[in-house]
């Protein structure tokens, strides 16, 4: 399997991968850390699937896709950390003034997890975020050691993930996800 990993501008895409089976359904569309949570809470039902779907069109894409061949079968959120909530978060500090981009969501399709796609989308994440001039991304992930992860809760993804691919511990959090503490990763892209 060859995985491709390219900005998410294909609404549709981004749809197979973190929409709803129902578009009706009010999930997260990874909508929660983006967008201020009094707007994260007005939108309901379809409005969040069209507000992705300007994301989409926007000059700077939400995120990251992976593809299989044309398939669209992973996902990772990033952005500026100043356009996300995570500048305003009192859990997860900031380390520095440094203008660091902020990778916090991966999500594999079912069907296709355990083939190092969730691997794929960090580093296509990374390369993302160093096209458009980041200095560093951070992540938030799970500090789970060998626990197993519910798989829902595992989005900001995972300590060992992180490593392996550059990122160093930089500071802890107050953060608390399914009983795991997060910890702030960076990787210095200078």
């Amino acid at each position: 399997m060859s995985i491709d990993v390219r900005p998410a501008v294909v609404f549709e895409d981004v749809r197979a991968v973190i929409g709803p089976k129902s578009p009706t359904s009010n999930v997260c569309w990874c909508l929660s850390y983006r967008i201020p949570s009094k707007l994260n809470n007005e939108l309901r039902g379809t409005a969040r699937g069209e507000y992705v779907a300007e994301l989409c069109r926007a000059e700077l894409s939400p995120g990251v896709l992976a593809y299989d061949d044309e398939t669209p079968v992973g996902w990772a959120a990033i952005a500026p950390r100043a356009d996300t909530s995570f500048a305003r978060n009192r859990k997860i500090p900031q380390v520095d003034e440094l203008p660091v981009w902020s990778l916090w969501c991966i999500r594999v399709r079912p069907g296709h997890r355990k083939q190092g796609i969730s691997h794929a989308l960090i580093d296509g994440a990374v390369e993302f975020a160093r096209e458009h001039g980041a200095p560093a991304v951070e992540a938030y992930p799970l500090d789970s050691g060998d626990a197993k992860v519910d798989l829902t809760m595992a989005y900001p993804g995972i300590r060992k993930n992180f490593e392996r691919a550059g990122f160093s511990k930089a500071a802890d959090t107050t953060s608390v996800l399914a009983g795991h503490p997060r910890i702030l990763m960076r990787l210095d892209l200078s």
